[in-house]
């Protein structure tokens, strides 16, 4: 688990569908984090399809079949 402050978060999964042009990540904690996929460029270039296929990995991580970069949960959290 991540800490921030005195909260323990991870990543439970995530979803392109339900928002258009954004991405929600679900965490461990109940929370939503909303991210426009403008800001992560590698993964807009992604076809919905690419999207789909992601992986979280020890709820700290995620990452695509079709991409070589991880990203962090620190990475969602400093744009939230």
């Amino acid at each position: 688990m991540c800490k921030i402050g005195n909260v323990s978060v991870g990543i439970k999964r995530l979803d392109f569908a339900s928002r258009r042009g954004k991405m929600v990540v679900f965490l461990t904690d109940g929370r939503e984090v909303v991210v426009p996929l403008s800001l992560f460029p590698d993964i807009k270039h992604l076809s919905l399809k690419e999207r789909g296929e992601w992986m979280v990995l020890d709820e700290q991580f995620f990452t695509f079949k079709h991409l070589s970069r991880v990203y962090s949960i620190e990475d969602l959290m400093r744009l939230a």
